[in-house]
C-alpha cells in the first residue's frame, strides 16, 4: 500500500478515535480526564490536515490509484459525518444542519455513482473543495470552542457553520447541474 492510501486509511482509523475522546464520559456525565474535548479537536484537525496531503502526495508521484478514489471520498464523509452527528449530541450543530450536509453528501455520492455506471466522471469542483474547507474549519472551531478568539470575545464556529452549509448547499446544486444529462435518461 503506497503512502497516500495509508493517510487515508489512518483519516479512517482516527474516525473512532476522534469519536471517543469527544464522547465519553464517566456516569455523571464528566470527562474521563482533563481537556478531553481538546484533544479531540486535535485529533479531528490532523486527521482533516491527510485529506489534502494524500491527494498531493498521489498526484506528484504518480501513486493515483482506485483504491485510492474510493477511499478518500470514504474517509472524508465519515470523518465530517463523525464530527457533525457527534456535535449534534453535544448539542453545538443542530441536527437539521447536520442532515442537510450529510444529504448534500449521499446525493453527490449517488450522482458518482450514477455518473460511473455510465462511463462518465464528475470531478471534484472547485465549489466542492471550498465546502470541504469551510465545513472543517467550521467544526475545528466548534471543537475547540472558538479558541483562541473566544478569549477576546469573538465566536466564529455558528458563522462557519451556516457558510459552510451554504456552500454545502451550492456546490450540491452545481453537481446536480452537471450531471442533469446522466439523470435525464
Amino acid at each position: 500500500m503506497n503512502l497516500p492510501n495509508r493517510l487515508t486509511l489512518a483519516r479512517i482509523i482516527l474516525v473512532p478515535i476522534f469519536m471517543a475522546f469527544l464522547l465519553l464520559q464517566v456516569p455523571k456525565g464528566t470527562t474521563l480526564f482533563p481537556h478531553q474535548d481538546l484533544v479531540a479537536a486535535a485529533i479531528f484537525i490532523l486527521a482533516s490536515t491527510t485529506d489534502g496531503l494524500d491527494g498531493y502526495i498521489a498526484r506528484k508521484r504518480g501513486q493515483v490509484t482506485v483504491l485510492g478514489k474510493f477511499m478518500d471520498p470514504l474517509a472524508d464523509k465519515l470523518l465530517v459525518s463523525a464530527a457533525l452527528i457527534s456535535l449534534v449530541e453535544l448539542g453545538q450543530v443542530p441536527a437539521w444542519v447536520c442532515w442537510t450536509i450529510l444529504g448534500r453528501e449521499f446525493a453527490v455520492t449517488g450522482l458518482r455513482a450514477i455518473a460511473a455506471a455510465d462511463g462518465s466522471v464528475i470531478a471534484a469542483s472547485k465549489l466542492g473543495k471550498i465546502k470541504t474547507i469551510t465545513q472543517v474549519v467550521a467544526i475545528s472551531a466548534l471543537l475547540l470552542h472558538d479558541w483562541p478568539l473566544s478569549l477576546l470575545g469573538v465566536y466564529i464556529g455558528q458563522p462557519l457553520l451556516y457558510l459552510a452549509l451554504i456552500f454545502t448547499i451550492v456546490s450540491g446544486l452545481d453537481y446536480l447541474v452537471k450531471a442533469r444529462k446522466l439523470l435525464r435518461r
